[in-house]
C-alpha cells in the first residue's frame, strides 16, 4: 500500500483568518479539569509522582526549620553569649542545610522525569491522533499550527508540570509553614500579616485575566507565524518563481509585528504585576517593623522574639514573588494545554461504522476487487456538490480510465474509491459490501496508490519502497523492481537502492522519484490499483518500459486510471469521461473515437500535445 501524502502543499505566502482552533474562551482561570488530566498523563511514573510530593513538602518544612534554627541560635545562644550552645546550633543547622540540598537534587532529578514523561505521552498522542484524522482535516489545519503544538505548547506544559507545580508547592508550604510558627509565636501580630492577604489577592486578580487574555493571544499570534513559515518554505518554488519574495515579506513582517505587539503587552503587563508584588511584601514589612518596634518598647514581645518573627516573615513574604511569575507560567501552560487538548479532542468528520468488518481477501483464487458506484453525489463543503450521480462497475481485473478537464471530478472518484472521503449521498461497494461498513484499514493494506505528486520520506530507496510492506526483504524488493524492469534505473544511483532520497526526494529527478513510487506500489501485491498522473513525470522511453511492466502487473487488478497520456487510456476496459462532475461519455477508446463526441475531442487534444511534446 502507498503511504503517499495526499495533501498538496500551498504555494503562497498570505495572511488568513485564524483557524478554528483559535476560537477559544480567553478569559479563563486554572482549571483543575485540565490540571488533572495532565497529570494523568503521569501514571507510567506514579510512584516516583507520590515520592516527589513528600520531598515538596519536607523541603517546605526544612527551609522553614532552616530560618527557624538561624533564629533560635540568634535570639538563644548568641544573645547570651553562650558559645557551646551557638556550636551545638550552627553544627545542627549545617547537617539539617545538607539533607536539605541532598533532597533538593532528587527533587530536580524526579520533576524533570515526571516533565519528560508528560511530554513523550502528549507528542505521542498528538502524532497518534493527527495520522488517524480524514483528510478533510488536512485542508482546514495548518501544517504550521501542528507543529506548534508538538513543539511550543508541549514545551509550555513541560514547565508547567516539572517546574510550576512542584516549585509552587514548595513556595506554598514554605509560607504555610512560617505562618504557623508566626502564629504560635506572637498570634496578634500575626493578624495584622493575615489583615494584608486580601490585598494581595486583589492585586494579582486585576492582573491575571489581563495576562491570562494576553497569553492566549501571544501564543495565537506565534502560531500564525509558524504556520505562516512552514507554508512559505513548501511553496519556494513559487514564491522565487513568481518573484513574489519582497511581498511574501512585507505579509511575514506584518505577523511578526503582530505578535511582537503581544509580546511586548505580555511583558508591560508582568513588568508591573512583579515590582507590585514586591513592593507590597516590603510594605508589609514597613508595617511589621512599626508594630512590632511598638509592642517591643512597650513590653508586649522580647527583641529576640522579632527577631525571630521578623526572620519567619521573610520568610513568609519572600515567595510571594516566585508563586507571581510561577502563576505566569501557568497560565501559559494552562492555554497550551487548551490548544493541545483541542487539538486531540477534536472530533473527525467521520469514523469507520462501529459494524464495519474487514474486507475479505480472496487471494489466491481471485486477485482484483469488484468495486461499483451507486448515484454517488459527493462534495467536499456538502452544499457544493463536486460529483453528481455518479454510476459504474468496475469488475474484477479491469481498469477504469478517468478523462476530463481540470476539476471535472476525476481526483474526487480516486478520493471516494481509496476511502479517504465519503460519499454525501448514493453508495460505494467493494466486493458487494458498502464502503461505510468496510474498515479503512483492512482496504488500504489492499490497495496500491501512485499520485502524481510523489512523496518520498527521508531515508534511502529501499526504505521508501518497503514503506507498503516494510517486512519485506531486499531481494524481495529487488524483484519488484526487476519485474518492473528498472532495476537498472535504481542500481545506476551513486548507492544503488542504499541512495539517501533526501528530504521529500530532493536528491533525486522528478522520474525517479515516480519510479519508486510505482515499485512502493507494487510491492504491496495489492487488489485495487490507483494511478493519478502516474506517468507525468516520465519521460517518453522510460514510459515505454512503464507500459510494458503495466501491461503485466495490473493484469487480474482492478485498476483506476487517471492520465493524459493517450498510451495509458487507449488500453483501460473502460473510458469514463467526466464534465462538472458527470458521467456524460463511457466505453472504450474505440467505442468512443466512433462516438465522436467529448472524447473523440479530447483524443484530438491529447494527440496534439503529445506531437508537440515531441
Amino acid at each position: 500500500m502507498s503511504r503517499t501524502d495526499p495533501k498538496a502543499a500551498k504555494p503562497m505566502l498570505v495572511y488568513r483568518e485564524p483557524d478554528d482552533d483559535e476560537d477559544v474562551e480567553q478569559f479563563k482561570p486554572l482549571e483543575w479539569g485540565l490540571i488533572r488530566r495532565l497529570f494523568g498523563y503521569t501514571a507510567p511514573v506514579r510512584r516516583k509522582v507520590r515520592i516527589l510530593a513528600v520531598l515538596t513538602t519536607l523541603r517546605s518544612a526544612q527551609l522553614t526549620a532552616l530560618a527557624w534554627i538561624a533564629a533560635r541560635i540568634i535570639s538563644g545562644p548568641i544573645a547570651h553569649g553562650d558559645v557551646p550552645g551557638i556550636v551545638r546550633g550552627t553544627v545542627g543547622f549545617a547537617i539539617l542545610a545538607f539533607i536539605t540540598d541532598s533532597m533538593f537534587h532528587f527533587r530536580q532529578r524526579y520533576a524533570l522525569q515526571i516533565g519528560e514523561t508528560v511530554v513523550n505521552a502528549l507528542r505521542s498522542e498528538i502524532f497518534e491522533k493527527v495520522q488517524r484524522q480524514p483528510m478533510r482535516f488536512f485542508s482546514r489545519m495548518k501544517i504550521g499550527r501542528i507543529i506548534s503544538r508538538v513543539t511550543t505548547d508541549v514545551e509550555a506544559v513541560r514547565v508547567g508540570i516539572q517546574d510550576v507545580a512542584f516549585a509552587s508547592t514548595v513556595q506554598g508550604g514554605q509560607m504555610l509553614f512560617a505562618g504557623c510558627l508566626m502564629a504560635w509565636w506572637d498570634w496578634k501580630l500575626f493578624l495584622v500579616v493575615a489583615a494584608m492577604a486580601p490585598v494581595l489577592w486583589l492585586v494579582n486578580n486585576h492582573f491575571r485575566m489581563k495576562y491570562s487574555r494576553l497569553t492566549r493571544a501571544t501564543q495565537n499570534s506565534f502560531s500564525r507565524v509558524t504556520a505562516t513559515l512552514a507554508e512559505s518554505v513548501s511553496g519556494i518554488r513559487v514564491t522565487q518563481g513568481f518573484v513574489r519574495q519582497d511581498v511574501n515579506a512585507g505579509l511575514f513582517r506584518r505577523l511578526l509585528a503582530d505578535h511582537s505587539r503581544y509580546n511586548i503587552a505580555l511583558a508591560r503587563t508582568s513588568a508591573i504585576l512583579a515590582p507590585l508584588l514586591e513592593l507590597n511584601s516590603q510594605f508589609f514589612v514597613a508595617i511589621l517593623l512599626l508594630f512590632g518596634g511598638w509592642r517591643a518598647l512597650h513590653g508586649g514581645m522580647e527583641v529576640g522574639h522579632l527577631i525571630m518573627f521578623f526572620l519567619m516573615a521573610n520568610l513568609f513574604f519572600s515567595p510571594i514573588t516566585t508563586i507571581g511569575n510561577q502563576y505566569n507560567l501557568a497560565i501559559t501552560a494552562m492555554a497550551s494545554a487548551e490548544r493541545i487538548f483541542q487539538l486531540i479532542d477534536m472530533p473527525p468528520d467521520w469514523e469507520d461504522d462501529p459494524d464495519a468488518r474487514d474486507l475479505p481477501d480472496p487471494r489466491p483464487v481471485a486477485v482484483g476487487a469488484r468495486v461499483e458506484f451507486r448515484g454517488v453525489h459527493f462534495g467536499y463543503d456538502p452544499p457544493r456538490m463536486v460529483l453528481h450521480d455518479i454510476s459504474f462497475t468496475a469488475e474484477p481485473g479491469q481498469s477504469i480510465a478517468l478523462v476530463g478537464h481540470t476539476g471535472s471530478g476525476k481526483s474526487s472518484i480516486i478520493n471516494l474509491v481509496s476511502k479517504f472521503y465519503l460519499p454525501t449521498q448514493g453508495a460505494i461497494l467493494i466486493d458487494g459490501l458498502e464502503i461505510r461498513k468496510v474498515t479503512s484499514r483492512s482496504l488500504h493494506l489492499q490497495m496500491g496508490m501512485v499520485q502524481q505528486q510523489n512523496f518520498l520520506f527521508t531515508g534511502n530507496v529501499l526504505e521508501n519502497i518497503r514503506l507498503s510492506r516494510p517486512e519485506a526483504t531486499e531481494a524481495e524488493v529487488r524483484d519488484a523492481v526487476a519485474r518492473l524492469d528498472w532495476l537498472d534505473i535504481l542500481d545506476a544511483l551513486p548507492h544503488g537502492l542504499r541512495t539517501e532520497v533526501g528530504e521529500r526526494g530532493a536528491g533525486l529527478s522528478l522520474g525517479q522519484r515516480q519510479l519508486i513510487c510505482f515499485a512502493r506500489a507494487l510491492l504491496a501485491d495489492p487488489r485495487i490499483v490507483i494511478l493519478d498522473e502516474a506517468t507525468s513525470s516520465i519521460d517518453a522511453l522510460t514510459e515505454a518500459r512503464v507500459q510494458k511492466a503495466l501491461a503485466t502487473l495490473l493484469r487480474g487488478r482492478t485498476s483506476f486510471i487517471v492520465a493524459h497520456r493517450l498510451s495509458t487510456i487507449r488500453h483501460a476496459d473502460l473510458v469514463l469521461v467526466l464534465d462538472q462532475g458527470r458521467i456524460i461519455e463511457r466505453g472504450t477508446h474505440e467505442q468512443l473515437l466512433a462516438a465522436g463526441g467529448s472524447y473523440a475531442s479530447l483524443h484530438r487534444q491529447f494527440v496534439q500535445m503529445d506531437v508537440d511534446g515531441a
